[in-house]
């Protein structure tokens, strides 16, 4: 664990919040040598810059850190990497809902992947004193879901393959005490998940299906869909060696449901939780499938194969159709499948289709009121034309370069009830830039905002 909080504030030093609008207010009513020294630092309360305050003898007395009038969960965020060691503690009063959040985002941004460096960084992170009144249980189970997310995403192939991906779940559904089994290779054909062997099967790691309940058995039903290819070449459609440098990530849908199921397990909601991970390689070698391959699929639609580089609703919609045979009341899947979202919203914003308005609300809300930040896209009808095939019942591309996140959703939809309340987000699972609290590598998205919907909608046992 590389964040450490403190119970007690004695000898801490104080960390206080400015909001930007109101600093020439605040700044009238400080002693004279903190005017004269917050001057001389040029500090105005920026929302992210701060000030060191000195004390008597050139100690450090306080921390002055500007803000916007509405504090989010990222405005200690920076503070972390530029603190000298040593424990703080949070001055300004604060609500239990933002002494929380202001925790998580401090903890976050004590997040380091070093697994594979031989020399570690030596420097170590300032303490932080527990917040006034904030929800601890919340502030460690939030983070122990984003830093094993993290995790997981930032793991080289070769250390999380199909079996390791396997391992993880297993040992988060022994944590939580879930019931927990895997289909492995051609066992898939047997029990009917042709789509995730015929993706898998290239690979000298046999594909394998993910499967872990837990809870209550007559709560309301909860099931989780993550897209497990822990490394996509792209088959015999290969990707450049560009498009290939990160394909470590592409079962960062998986990690993404594993860190929200850790969350609702935790949090002991009132549900009968379902996860659901088709765990993968998309390799190429004599066993692959082909471009214009038609693979009939668990639900028994036949779908004609228009590019084997969209693997991931392939995996994905056994394992939807799966869940599907148990109507759930909500079924939500995560999956890194196209850069059509990402050319859309860019990298930043989790993309979500949801088949359900007041779901689709819910979602939006939550992603703002935590700043997990989500943007729906449309099921739009119209494009559904554009996956039909002229052998196949449908196909697992559009038939035009435009609308891609839209054809993939509408293809997941095609396994999808339409009285079920359904979301599919399209996630990066990436920071492709340094963030106060989002380091670049391996990234939760989606995850907390949808834990605070569950969380709303179904509560504790």
């Amino acid at each position: 664990m590389s964040y450490k909080f403190f119970s007690s504030s004695r000898d801490a030093i104080a960390i206080s919040l400015i909001a930007t609008t109101t600093f020439d207010e605040w700044i009238k009513e400080q002693p004279s040598f903190v005017k004269t020294w917050v001057k001389a630092s040029g500090f105005r309360a920026e929302a992210g810059a701060h000030c060191l305050v000195p004390g008597p003898g050139g100690t450090l007395s306080e921390v002055l850190v500007g803000t916007q009038e509405a504090i989010g969960i990222w405005a200690l965020a920076g503070l972390p990497e530029n603190l000298a060691m040593g424990t703080y503690f949070i001055k300004t009063k604060l609500k239990k809902q933002l002494a929380t959040d202001l925790a998580v985002g401090w903890a976050l941004a004590c997040y380091r992947f070093e697994k594979y460096k031989t020399q570690k960084n030596s420097r170590k992170f300032p303490n932080l004193v527990w917040p006034k009144g904030c929800d601890r249980d919340a502030v460690i189970r939030s983070v122990d879901a984003v830093f094993m997310v993290r995790d997981l995403i930032n793991t080289p192939a070769e250390d999380m393959g199909p079996p390791e991906l396997a391992n993880a779940a297993r040992k988060l559904a022994r944590l939580h005490k879930a019931k927990f089994r895997t289909i492995v290779g051609d066992a898939l054909l047997k029990e009917n998940f042709p789509t995730i062997h015929a993706v898998g099967r290239a690979s000298s790691k046999p594909p394998r299906l993910i499967d872990f309940t837990w809870g209550r058995p007559r709560a309301p039903k909860v099931t989780l869909v993550g897209k497990g290819v822990c490394f996509d070449t792209g088959g015999l459609d290969l990707k450049t060696a560009s498009g290939m440098l990160r394909m470590k990530k592409d079962m960062g849908g998986a990690a993404c449901v594993l860190g929200l199921a850790h969350m609702v397990m935790d949090a002991r909601l009132d549900v009968r939780l379902r996860v659901l991970i088709g765990a993968v390689e998309n390799s190429v070698s004599g066993n692959a499938y082909h471009p214009a391959d038609v693979i009939k699929t668990r639900a028994g639609i036949t779908v004609e194969i228009g590019n084997t580089d969209a693997e991931g609703r392939l995996v994905m919609c056994d394992a939807l159709s799966l869940a599907e045979e148990e109507s759930p009341e909500l079924l939500a899947d995560y999956s890194t499948l196209t850069g059509a979202a990402r050319i859309a919203l860019g990298p930043e914003l989790s993309a979500y289709f949801c088949n359900d308005d007041r779901l689709a609300s819910d979602i939006s809300l939550a992603g703002q009121a935590v700043d997990d930040p989500t943007w729906r896209l449309p099921l739009w009808k119209g494009y559904r034309h554009l996956i039909d095939s002229p052998v196949a019942d449908v196909n697992n591309v559009g038939s035009i370069g435009q609308g891609g996140a839209i054809t993939a959703a509408l293809y997941l939809q095609e396994f999808v009830s339409e009285k079920t309340p359904w979301v599919h987000f399209d996630i990066m699972a990436w920071n492709s830039r340094n963030r106060p609290g989002r380091p670049i590598g391996g990234e939760a998205m989606g995850v907390r905002a949808l834990f605070n919907v569950i969380q709303r909608r179904f509560g504790k046992n």
